[in-house]
């Protein structure tokens, strides 16, 4: 007799995840959506609020997270929450894991009749899992788009200083002309110069609040302009051949390692799947062995085997460029 346990599961989880998404786009507004072709800085400008607010705002999304590494179970989510520059406070994530968690609880009991036990263990695990996947699959979108953006972002740079413009002012123009993600990065990096903070100072810290290689770069290349002078166009054009060039390299080495990479998930993935269907289609065929004394030991020989055959995998294919 088929068992509808595991897609119960599956579906639960699904939910959760549309319900974190569901709660972040109600609570801000459809503009914080990563899909949206909407500036989100200057949707606030427009709406009437002042300038220092915003960038305040703005400022306090984007370095909350790191603050509060110390918070319990936080810490392993905070750098991804950083990078994917959360609305949400670390309190509140910490909230929606807990909401997500209860969503999950009242799923199982309902469509399962698994202990409570279980169902608590998986409720909790189905709840900060879900998080951390949300988070981490959005930070991960926001670093490719803004890997994407940032060549034509320093080549409208070198278009403005050639005109006349000075560096603060081309960084206006990235922040107004550009979409976001990058668009509000660069919008804070600019309000934070009229109030008198240095621009290579603000480059760095982005930079490092990312973890992006090419904003280093352009970080560095305007810190030594700064302190040693010369042609600041030129030097931007240069840098924008060579973060193109690396973009391209990157795109090539994913599609060489795709296969392995696929391999890889696909070798892993088969046992579980090939578990959970002879669960679903013959859930007694273990009875026989349960009792057996190597059958845990087995099992849990099985699962090192499974996760040392990912890490391998990974390590093959993590090419350093």
């Amino acid at each position: 007799m088929l068992s509808a346990e595991p897609i119960i599961y599956g579906g639960i989880f699904l939910g959760v995840l549309i319900l974190v998404n569901g709660v972040y786009l109600v609570a801000f507004g459809k503009s914080i959506s990563l899909t949206s072709r909407v500036n989100r800085r200057l949707e606030m400008l427009d709406k009437g609020e002042r300038r220092e607010d915003v960038l305040a705002k703005l400022r306090k999304e984007m370095d909350q997270h790191m603050q509060s590494r110390s918070l319990p179970i936080y810490s392993m989510l905070a750098s991804q929450a950083q990078k994917a520059a959360l609305a949400f406070t670390p309190q509140q994530l910490i909230m929606v894991m807990a909401a997500a968690s209860v969503f999950a609880f009242v799923g199982l009991s309902v469509g399962t009749e698994a202990g409570v036990a279980v169902r608590a263990v998986m409720s909790v695990f189905m709840g900060v899992g879900g998080v951390y996947f949300w988070v981490n699959h959005r930070a991960k979108k926001r670093l490719g788009m803004i890997e994407e953006q940032l060549p034509d972002a320093v080549e409208l740079m070198v278009r403005s200083l050639r005109v006349g413009h000075p560096f603060s002012s081309a960084i206006s123009i990235v922040a107004k002309e550009l979409k976001d993600p990058l668009a509000t990065e660069f919008g804070i990096i600019a309000d934070e110069s009229t109030y008198g903070r240095d621009v290579g100072e603000a480059l760095k810290h982005m930079a490092e609040r990312l973890d992006m290689q090419d904003l280093r770069f352009l970080a560095v290349a305007v810190a030594i302009q700064q302190q040693a002078g010369g042609n600041l166009a030129e030097i931007l054009e240069g840098l924008s051949k060579v973060i193109r060039a690396r973009f391209r390299l990157f795109r090539r080495v994913k599609a060489i390692t795709a296969e392995a990479q696929w391999s890889g998930k696909f070798l892993s993935g088969f046992p579980i799947g090939a578990l959970i269907f002879i669960q679903v289609a013959k859930p007694d065929y273990y009875d026989e062995v349960l009792d057996h004394p190597w059958f845990i030991p087995a099992c849990f020989i099985v699962g090192i085997m499974l996760v040392a055959n990912m890490l391998v995998m990974r390590w093959l294919v993590n090419i350093k460029v």
